[in-house]
């Protein structure tokens, strides 16, 4: 298998000279601990003290990590990533909001979005995350069975029909359906929601995809349940991987309830449990479909090998792969250029509610082993090919 994610030049091609120096600058800033600990605060305090900040971040990091603040701001990107082959997951990106207006402007700006992508070969994929939809604390409570009062069980009735109105619309326009995951102790309401929603709208296609993050120990058990149940009640599983997301909150969780923690003991354990569940779903791949949302190259390696043995054409539209936008372009568009099924997941929304999302990111940067320093070492590369150093 050849080491396709070294080419900087395909990797980049999209980057004019300012914009490559300008990421480089930023993952430099990223990279620096302290740093993004007191800009996180200062940008924090700034924007609740309604400080004019906003055109410095759209200027840096919003730039780099979101499309724009609405679904037309992020036109020219998605046009621009469709040229070299790359598709673009739509992503409304506004968090922590716990009221019923806003859990309906969500479906709505969730039903906009799939519209959209009906009339865009760019944009197969719609995605929306379960809190988005309905109160944290509702998926906590019905998934520890728990039984709701009057008022909350018509409140998670709303929730069961925005999920169903969204996934009704995304079979209707033919536009797969992502839904992300959440902490393991609202996750099993949400499995149940979305194994409900698979029963009624996969009866042939998969067309609605639930997350398994795969730093939890269990979630291949659950797959391989889950699967078994489609093949003797007739629905087909959307399966979308990632490693996780909420790694530190549930452990410290786990360690203040004092329960066993949900995940894997090691990062080789997850990387482990990771590659095993690729290999069972590109293995079952007449009743799994796939989206395999990864930055890390040696599970998008082991993919294309598996796909190479079990002769699985890289077009085929039941394997997707995936990145964040601003991060590991290295893979996304060297993948695209070598004939894969990739989709960037492209976040927006106003500057402000988009906050906590990009805060993550560069956390995330920050945390995770080697991420930041490999953006920076095939920024370095290029940066030196075109000269510019």
């Amino acid at each position: 298998m050849s080491k396709i994610f070294e080419n900087t030049e395909v990797a980049f091609s999209l980057k004019s000279d300012s914009e490559l120096d300008r990421a480089y600058f930023l993952f430099k800033m990223i990279s620096n601990e302290p740093l993004v600990r007191i800009g996180t605060a200062v940008t924090n305090f700034a924007l609740k003290a309604h400080l004019p900040v906003e055109g410095l971040i759209r200027a840096t990091v919003f730039d780099h990590f979101c499309g724009g603040v609405n679904e037309e701001d992020c036109l020219p990107v998605i046009d621009r990533m469709y040229t070299k082959g790359v598709s673009s997951v739509l992503d409304y990106s506004v968090e922590g909001q716990e009221v019923e207006s806003h859990f309906d402007a969500a479906m709505e700006k969730t039903l906009k979005i799939i519209n959209f992508a009906d009339e865009k070969k760019s944009m197969p994929i719609a995605v929306f995350k379960p809190t988005g939809f309905g109160r944290f604390h509702l998926f906590q409570k019905k998934g520890e069975g728990k039984p709701f009062t009057p008022q909350e069980q018509e409140e998670w009735d709303r929730v069961v029909a925005r999920f169903d109105k969204v996934c009704k619309l995304a079979k209707e326009k033919d536009v797969e359906i992502l839904i992300d995951s959440e902490q393991s102790w609202m996750q099993d309401a949400a499995d149940d929601l979305c194994e409900a929603m698979m029963r009624k709208y996969n009866t042939g296609i998969p067309i609605v995809y639930n997350t398994l993050q795969l730093y939890r120990w269990d979630r291949l058990d659950y797959l391989k349940a889950l699967h078994e149940r489609g093949q003797k009640d007739g629905f087909t599983i959307g399966a979308k991987i990632v490693r996780g997301a909420y790694m530190e909150k549930e452990r410290e969780r786990a360690d203040d309830k004092g329960y066993d923690s949900p995940i894997c003991a090691t990062k080789e354990a997850t990387d482990l449990n990771f590659d095993e569940t690729l290999d069972y779903i590109l293995k079952n791949l007449s009743t799994i479909s796939l989206f395999i949302g990864t930055h890390n190259e040696q599970s998008c390696y082991l993919a294309m090998q598996i796909m190479t043995d079990l002769k699985i054409d890289k077009s085929d539209n039941r394997v997707w792969f995936g990145q964040l936008y601003g991060m590991s372009d290295h893979i996304s568009f060297n993948l695209a250029a070598d004939g894969y099924n990739v989709a960037k997941y492209v976040p927006f929304g106003p500057v402000k509610d988009v906050m906590p999302y990009l805060i993550r990111r560069a956390e995330e940067n920050t945390s995770v082993a080697g991420q930041t320093s490999r953006e920076l070492m095939l920024l370095k590369t290029e940066r030196k090919r075109r000269k510019l150093l």
